[in-house]
């Protein structure tokens, strides 16, 4: 379940304020937006956020600047920096200055909820606030008639309550979290937390603090103590993801906290305990990154107790037919739409497909199609598969009239020209738009309202 809070998103990128807002709504959190920082501390004396999240690079007053603002008020409030590649380095001073975290751009919408829970779930332990001992989420539900894929998921229930090391390879997006979660909520561990950690999403100089956490003073910048992944995982699950990115001086350090099942915080002096059980993903072979000496290999037998290998989509084409319906339902169950039927071509050209981005893909796809076949049945043209470059207008043609997109577009020019072609075929009556989109009249009046205040349609 999500944490209820307010949040405030800050980026000179309208669009970007605009999604994010979508996005982290949809988890039940509360989201104002300011486009730049000068706003943004406007906001921030008259409303009590939870939690901010700033772009690091804008003019005048930059999310640097906003944060020693904030701090020189005596604000504690969290915040997350969002920075593109060029600017890791300030991102690192950021973090030395209080910030909480940082994501790269681009990053997952799906990351982002992960993230704002993560660092607010530590915003909650610094506060003594205890948590809820019961379940988070349910356990997932993986779909298959594969029986390697039952293979896995029987010796998983199997070895869920036990200590030992669990290192799950596959591809990207064949899902090796759902694996992990999996792990967490068929165990003895289930009521405790599951946290998650990218390796490859934060620099090295990060990490080490991410994991073990620091005490005040422990570097320069560092004001507060700080709690890491270890110790917020204790009683539960920790999930490496992408160890195969984590740098040999850190291996080595995982490799002692496996063996003693006790971490030191940066800066500080005394050992703590901890009772946490450690997942580890990966997208490479890591008996090749250990030949080649990119891994220590007394850690790969460490984590490499249990091990299991996920099968990509293209090994496992009999749960095509199965995921497509759970995913079309899932799609149209978290956009409010009833759930919809797909044509035999669209269901055939999904079973052939090659699905190089596995399960993921396929997801992504169908979440697409479901948007932009709005009413009708999903179609062959609805995809979009890689490689097209033209789609038919999802609405019914008038005449010969037909709309059409090309490949690169954004969803949202997509979504704002299926609004505008269809409120002036049944002229301009809202009502009647909003039936034939699937969407409510107060939906369509805010798009409308938001088009007008970016100046892309006329006040009228």
């Amino acid at each position: 379940m999500a944490i209820q809070a307010r949040i405030l998103v800050v980026d000179d990128d309208p669009e970007l304020c605009e999604i994010l807002s979508e996005v982290l709504t949809r988890f039940d959190f509360e989201v104002k937006t300011a486009l730049d920082g000068r706003k943004a501390l406007e906001l921030l004396k008259k409303n009590g956020f939870d939690l901010v999240i700033t772009d690091l690079d804008m003019p005048v007053v930059g999310g640097l600047t906003l944060l020693r603002k904030v701090r020189e008020a005596g604000g504690d409030i969290p915040f997350i920096f969002m920075t593109g590649h060029g600017t890791v380095e300030a991102a690192v001073e950021a973090m030395k200055c209080g910030a909480s975290d940082f994501v790269q751009k681009p990053f997952p919408l799906n990351e982002m909820k992960v993230l704002v829970t993560g660092v607010l779930k530590r915003e909650q332990e610094k506060s003594g606030l205890k948590e809820s001992s019961g379940k988070q989420d349910s356990a997932p539900e993986i779909v298959t008639r594969n029986e390697t894929m039952k293979h896995l998921i029987e010796l998983v229930r199997n070895v869920a309550s036990s200590q030992a090391g669990v290192l799950i390879q596959g591809e990207s997006g064949t899902g090796k979290e759902l694996f992990a979660r999996l792990l967490h909520e068929a165990g003895d561990r289930s009521k405790g937390p599951f946290v998650a950690v990218n390796c490859a999403a934060i620099p090295d100089n990060l990490l080490e603090s991410e994991l073990f956490g620091h005490e005040k003073g422990a570097f320069t910048g560092a004001a507060n103590r700080r709690i890491g992944k270890f110790e917020l995982a204790d009683t539960g699950t920790l999930l490496l993801d992408e160890i195969s990115e984590m740098a040999p001086s850190l291996q080595a350090k995982l490799l002692r906290v496996l063996q003693e099942y006790e971490i030191t915080r940066l800066g500080g002096k005394n050992p703590i305990k901890l009772n946490v059980r450690v997942v580890a993903t990966t997208n490479r072979d890591l008996n090749k990154e250990v030949q080649e000496g990119r891994f220590r290999e007394d850690l790969f037998y460490r984590l490499n107790v249990i091990p299991l290998r996920i099968p990509p989509l293209r090994e496992r084409r009999e749960d095509i037919p199965l995921l497509i319906p759970h995913f079309v339902k899932k799609a149209c169950e978290r956009d409010g739409r009833p759930v919809k039927d797909l044509t035999v071509s669209a269901m055939e050209t999904l079973r052939n497909h090659e699905w190089k981005g596995n399960v993921r893909e396929l997801e992504n796809t169908i979440e697409r199609a479901v948007l932009i076949s709005m009413n009708d049945p999903i179609n062959r043209e609805h995809l979009l598969l890689p490689g097209e470059t033209l789609m038919r207008s999802p609405l019914p043609p008038q005449g010969d009239e037909t709309l059409t997109f090309r490949a690169g577009h954004t969803i949202r020019e997509v979504e704002k020209n299926m609004i505008l072609h269809t409120l002036g075929k049944v002229d301009g009556n809202r009502t009647h738009a909003a039936k034939m989109l699937g969407i409510s009249i107060r939906t369509l009046r805010n798009k409308i309202n938001e088009y007008r205040e970016r100046g892309e349609i006329a006040d009228t």
